[in-house]
């Protein structure tokens, strides 16, 4: 008897496959409509005039992926190479990159590793590949997307176009709403740096043909990590912060979505966040017990045993938000952890011997951006009471700078004085008079009744000059 076993993964990457599509059927529309693969060969599949390198390669594709690596901007890698200055270095060495790519002669610059701080205290280790590299793996990440993304669940909401957390959040409520309202809140210990290349490749394979594309990405997985001016190796994990990892997270863990999937199971995965909804205690510890084995059976992760449980949507955390019971309906609203985040930043910002030294119209222009940006995320969450009282802080703080940099009694009487005259508070001279004059400190001065009118949210929200009027919170969640 005669047994076939698939050669090594090593090898099969010398393998050059032919008569073989890059894509199946439904992927190839647009390429095809570009003429860039063949309509329909005899035996119902697509033959390939273009392998996938070479479609990477391409000029249009190229640039593309410049456009968005300066668009993003960041900051440079090992080799200290600047955004700006990859234009001028991809004139002169274009061809010659495609060369090395296609003889599989290309090697990529490790990767420099940065800390950035997480909500927990704790630090998320990134990796920053050259701008070089980054182009690159753009330009891959670009064509893969247009392979894989419409053949992923419709579950999964991660680094995908035109699906962001809101859209998984509604998608929970959905769930919960038609009694699924017990969650499995998963947690994948160091998703990112425990993803198993070998898999990776394995899983590629079956949809990408082209030896040269598979070779690239695996140069890429392993092109090492520098730290303190040492350059690690690494056989294990993708180092976030390249354009390449989010595409082959999804295309890695996809594979544990259609397994959710065949098992008829509710969930919504973000990235490597994911929530699974059943109607019972009891279905819920058996699903989890389910999938957390299979998860280290076939892709070999580890759930992290503290942090993966069985939970009531009111005590689920997920993206930011936990869940309330309204009168009929289950809604979401932002959870303690992401309402102290907010409090901190702003707080960050709004130090006083930084703020006083420094134009308002920078002091508001930040916190514009970060009050606008954080509603935006949590618009659909119920947080109306909270606005309000979060609306209230952030002016006091900003009453207190404004009087400190008034700094004299004289000088905060007459600025009241010209808001007193403005407005219709018609506040007494004696009042206006107490306020510039008082002992107290600032942030009781700020407090008093004459400088919360005078210097109201309407006033605060007026723009002087260069500075921008302060946002209202309450008012901008409403609108």
């Amino acid at each position: 008897m005669f047994i076939w076993c698939n050669p090594p993964y090593a090898m099969l990457e010398q393998f050059e496959i032919r008569d073989r599509s890059i894509i199946e059927d439904r992927n190839l529309k647009g390429m095809e409509e570009d003429g860039m693969f063949s309509r329909v060969s005899t035996n119902g599949r697509r033959s390939n005039d273009m392998k996938l390198m070479e479609v990477i390669l391409r000029d249009e594709n190229l640039d593309e992926a410049m456009k968005r690596v300066k668009s993003n901007k960041g900051v440079p890698g090992v080799d200290k190479m600047l955004v700006d200055e990859i234009d001028a270095y991809f004139e002169t060495n274009r061809e010659t990159i495609k060369k090395q790519i296609l003889e599989k002669k290309y090697k990529p610059q490790p990767v420099k590793r940065v800390y950035i701080p997480k909500p927990n205290g704790k630090k998320r280790p990134l990796g920053i590949p050259t701008v070089v590299d980054r182009v690159i793996q753009q330009a891959v990440a670009q064509e893969l997307s247009r392979i894989y993304d419409e053949t992923f669940s419709d579950n999964s909401f991660g680094f995908r176009p035109h699906r962001s957390a809101q859209n998984a959040m509604m998608r929970t409520l959905d769930y919960l709403n038609e009694g699924y309202e017990w969650v499995i809140d998963l947690d994948i210990e160091a998703y990112f740096d425990t993803v198993n290349h070998d898999k990776l490749i394995s899983i590629l394979r079956e949809r990408v043909f082209d030896s040269a594309t598979l070779h690239l990405i695996r140069k890429f997985l392993q092109a090492g990590i520098m730290e303190k001016g040492l350059v690690k190796s690494n056989t294990l994990g993708m180092p976030q912060g390249g354009p390449l990892s989010p595409i082959l997270s999804n295309i890695y863990l996809d594979k544990f979505d259609k397994e959710l999937e065949s098992r008829g199971l509710h969930f919504v995965r973000y990235a490597d966040d994911c929530n699974i909804f059943v109607k019972s205690e009891m279905a819920a510890n058996r699903v989890m017990k389910s999938v957390t084995s299979w998860l280290e059976r076939k892709l070999f992760l580890k759930v992290s045993a503290t942090k993966t449980k069985v939970v009531r949507p009111s005590d689920s955390n997920f993206l930011g938000f936990t869940y309330w019971k309204g009168t009929t309906k289950w809604e979401c609203k932002p959870n303690d952890k992401s309402k102290k985040r907010l409090y901190e930043k702003c707080r960050k910002e709004l130090i006083r011997k930084k703020c006083v030294a420094q134009t308002n119209a920078k002091t508001f222009t930040r916190i514009n951006q970060l009050v606008r940006g954080w509603i935006n995320y949590f618009r659909i969450g119920a947080m109306k009471v909270f606005m309000d009282k979060f609306g209230q802080w952030l002016r006091h703080k900003i009453r207190v700078i404004l009087v400190k940099q008034w700094k004299k009694p004289e000088r905060i009487y007459k600025n009241l004085q010209k808001l007193n005259k403005v407005l219709p508070y018609n506040f007494t001279d004696e009042q206006i008079f107490a306020v510039a004059n008082t002992r107290l400190g600032l942030y009781r001065q700020t407090g008093m009744r004459t400088v919360n009118f005078l210097l109201s949210a309407d006033v605060l929200a007026i723009r002087k000059g260069e500075r921008p009027g302060l946002v209202n919170p309450l008012a901008y969640y409403l609108r």
